[in-house]
């Protein structure tokens, strides 16, 4: 198969023919081959290839060349969509292969028409503006093939109809659902159970190894090869699902779930009703013990005197719904549902009270309307060593940023994939001339107070010679918040007219086709813009980013796995905070060159970057970008007449 992918990535293929723009690239043919080789050994590659590699068609074409069935794994849904709507059809019709695709997506993601008739009939909305987006779904339910939520534009993502009218793993009915042969959700399974190559997320990957619930434990025993693309997202997500959690929503939910059912089905039986008020109160006030948002290990609880009578009355009242739902549970599916999933959550409560185990961390993170109570592995590597051995298949890991200076021991050890082989392909970029780093000198450390105006200061001169095409990339909303309001007093004083473009203004992709469209805009962003956003061309010339990307040192689930490493004596900051770090990094530093034309400075202000002996550890590992400290030169970038001298 090797010597056919080679012939495929040549100037005159059908690839060539089919594909816009397409041009030989030596790093993607020879990603192909070892994906091409891997999937023949059935063995796992672990593979970075820098921005504009053209990964995705590097393992498309040799997987849809070497056949059997396909499930590639994304970091989000937008990929997922982008993936299955434009690249896989795309590579399969150029390629002639005989192959079917399917979609799958989390059951969130699908209208569900029993709790749509449900929601109807409820008729409990907080605004007008819900009642018409439940008229739109409804009319989209008669007429989409997929159900997809995706496929309806009118109806925000954010809505809170959304909420009403799909389904969850609790409140799903399966196969007692009266609307079963009608279900979305069963049809998108249905689909991909038939079809060669599937499309998946991580999260939906995970919950399902896990949980056995959305579909792809069933297409992975036929599977011959499984790809991770953007797989830099997978030890975070994994860690979740091989982890335990439970959230007041989830109490909130069932509560409201018993309330109704018993009132269509047990309407004699009062007890029902006033028991779902009660763990409903319970499970808010829960929730109002804490002030602010955040995360907190467990044993910080104990500097919270309300909290454990709050969480005993939440396991009381959670106990007594579980009990009257047992003595009416066969008066309908509905209440029968209910009772199962009353004695999950008795369950899991029990286990998050009790469980001391060594190699886990119990932890609490608190949102603006819930709580959630959270158990994480200290180690998931040889969990997911355990999932992927057995069956003979392939396994391929893939991202733009994966290893620290080309090594990729910390990933391996973090994922359980020491056996791995390991490629590392540069971008084909001309960093050195199409780009430039920009750290300005002095600056104050970062932890000092007025740091994020010393920053903003710092930049603006490089906005005004942008003349504004600006990304500024945040780690804290707090900073991002600072430097917003710094910047909308200094835009009016010096009357600069860039658009000015906040993160939470609107949904990511809204933001960013708005930024797209004026050309010169400034957007401040936070954690969910340094990966996942392509803005090609001048539109985007100039991204700032304010401090290195360190994990916070009190997250409760950092500071556990640093404790562990430490007390083995190995050096936690060296093995685990800095690898980490390079790779976020990585990730923000990966707006700018998104094309072969593209120009631009990174900027980061980060003085550590220069002062502390790690910094030539983080600058070595990104791009090869000319740098430099000279604010004037920075500035000189942006005038196209210096581009030689620059």
């Amino acid at each position: 198969m090797t010597t056919e992918v080679e012939r495929l990535f040549s100037e005159d293929s059908p690839l060539a023919v089919a594909v816009p723009g397409f041009r030989p690239r030596l790093q993607q043919r020879e990603m192909a081959i070892a994906v091409a080789e891997a999937l023949r050994d059935n063995s796992i590659l672990v593979a970075e290839a820098g921005t504009g590699t053209g990964k995705t068609f590097a393992y498309l074409v040799p997987a849809l060349l070497n056949g059997g069935k396909v499930i590639i794994s994304t970091g989000t849904k937008n990929l997922q969509d982008q993936l299955f709507q434009k690249d896989l059809p795309m590579v399969r019709d150029a390629l002639k292969a005989p192959v079917t695709i399917a979609l799958l997506k989390g059951r969130s993601n699908y209208v569900c028409h029993y709790h749509l008739e449900r929601a109807q009939s409820d008729g409990r909305f907080a605004t007008r503006e819900e009642v018409r987006h439940l008229g739109k779904i409804k009319q989209y339910a008669k007429v989409s093939q997929s159900g997809d939520k995706s496929g309806l534009a009118d109806v925000p993502e954010n809505s809170l109809v959304w909420l009403q009218v799909t389904s969850t793993r609790e409140n799903c009915l399966g196969q007692e659902c009266p609307q079963h042969k009608e279900c979305f959700v069963l049809k998108a399974r249905t689909e991909a159970m038939k079809a060669d190559v599937v499309v998946v997320n991580h999260h939906l990957f995970f919950a399902d190894v896990m949980l056995r619930d959305e579909g792809v434990a069933e297409l992975l025993p036929a599977c011959n090869t499984v790809i991770f693309d953007e797989a830099h997202q997978l030890p975070e997500t994994a860690s979740l699902f091989f982890g335990e959690s439970l959230s007041t929503t989830q109490l909130l939910d069932l509560a409201g779930d018993s309330r109704t059912e018993a009132i269509a089905s047990a309407k004699d039986f009062a007890l029902l009703p006033k028991a779902s008020d009660e763990l409903e109160k319970a499970a808010r006030d829960l929730r109002l013990v804490f002030k602010k948002e955040g995360r907190l290990p467990a044993i910080a609880t104990e500097n919270f005197k309300d909290f454990a009578p709050a969480l005993k009355t939440v396991s009381d009242k959670l106990g007594q719904l579980c009990g009257l739902l047992e003595k009416q549970a066969e008066r309908s599916e509905g209440l029968e549902h209910c009772w199962q999933r009353a004695q999950v959550l008795v369950q899991q409560l029990k286990q998050w009270q009790n469980d001391e185990a060594l190699d886990k961390v119990k932890w609490l993170e608190i949102f603006h309307h819930s709580l959630q109570l959270n158990t994480t592995p200290l180690s998931i590597a040889e969990t997911f060593e355990k999932q992927i051995a057995g069956n003979a298949r392939a396994w391929i890991f893939t991202s733009a940023t994966l290893a620290v200076k080309q090594d990729f021991g910390h990933y391996q050890d973090e994922m359980g994939l020491l056996n791995a082989r390991t490629a590392c392909w540069d971008s084909p970029f001309d960093y050195a001339t199409q780009a430039l780093l920009y750290v300005p000198q002095n600056l104050p450390e970062p932890n000092s107070e007025g740091y994020t105006d010393a920053v903003m200061q710092a930049a603006l001169p490089l906005i005004e010679a942008s003349k504004g095409r600006a990304f500024l990339l945040f780690t804290s909303l707090r900073a991002m918040q600072r430097a917003y309001d710094f910047l909308v007093a200094e835009f009016d004083r010096k009357q600069l007219s860039y658009p000015l473009m906040l993160q939470g203004e609107g949904s990511r992709n809204e933001l960013l086709s708005r930024f797209r469209e004026h050309g010169n805009a400034v957007l401040l962003g936070s954690q969910s813009f340094w990966e996942g956003v392509d803005v090609r061309g001048e539109a985007l010339s100039l991204v700032i980013i304010d401090k290195l990307p360190f994990a916070p040192p009190d997250d409760p689930v950092l500071a556990a796995r640093i404790a562990q490493i430490s007390k083995q004596g190995r050096n936690a900051f060296m093995e685990y905070q800095l690898p980490r770090t390079i790779i976020n990094l990585k990730q923000g530093a990966g707006r700018l060159i998104r094309d072969e034309t593209d120009r631009g400075v990174l900027m980061i202000c980060d003085p550590r970057l220069i002062t502390k002996p790690y910094g030539r550890r983080i600058w070595q590992s990104l791009p090869p970008f000319k740098r430099t400290r000279d604010e004037s030169e920075a500035v000189a970038f942006f005038n196209r007449d210096n581009i030689a001298t620059a």
